[in-house]
């Protein structure tokens, strides 16, 4: 049986090699695509192909400047997506958004995370879990989606919040770790 390469291990969500030469070419890959799309003139021509070449499974999303990625093909964003100023979004592990999905600025989706264990984690050894983003959701300033997570369709996740576990959907969840503060009335007259 063949041994996964870093690349397999980190898709499978299993401990990886983060400098494997692979990972480090595809990551500098991201980088000059994200340096060359913040630099490009808004809403050019020059600026969809950019993006597009960055996230090739994306839906035309509409991306404010500065934007980074890890990787960018393996994020999935649906229809209507929008991602204010500073967004980052480390993508090791998949990162799956919905339609109608908005970002405010400074908004952190972390799919990467490194072991408890120091030898390890100074080695550069690292695990990326996917993040899946229902339809509908909100997602306000300087919030952090960590890896593994799951957010529920028309969630709002409040500002300066560390969503560490799945979020229900039609929930307002806030603070450090983030908790469900209410369900989010109205629920009957949300579009499908």
């Amino acid at each position: 049986m063949k041994s996964k390469n870093h690349r397999e291990l980190m898709l499978a969500g299993e401990l990886y090699f983060a400098n494997d030469p692979e990972l480090l070419d595809e990551r500098a890959r991201a980088k000059r695509l994200c340096q060359a799309f913040n630099q490009s003139d808004f809403d050019s021509d020059r600026a969809r192909e950019i993006l597009g070449e960055l996230l090739p499974h994306s839906d035309t999303p509409t991306i404010e400047r500065p934007f980074y990625c890890d990787y960018g093909y393996l994020i999935r964003t649906g229809r209507n997506f929008y991602a204010n100023h500073g967004c980052t979004i480390l993508d090791g592990g998949g990162v799956t958004i919905g339609d109608n999905v908005m970002l405010a600025p400074g908004v952190v989706i972390s799919g990467a995370t490194h072991p408890l264990d120091e030898t390890r984690r100074l080695a550069g050894w690292e695990v990326a879990k996917p993040v899946v983003i229902g339809d509908g959701v909100w997602i306000c300033a300087h919030a952090t989606i960590t890896e593994g997570v799951t957010i529920g369709r028309g969630a709002v996740v409040a500002a300066g919040a560390v969503v560490v576990k799945d979020v229900p959907e039609f929930t307002l969840v806030g603070g450090v770790p983030a908790r469900v503060i209410k369900s989010i009335p109205g629920v009957e007259a949300a579009p499908h």
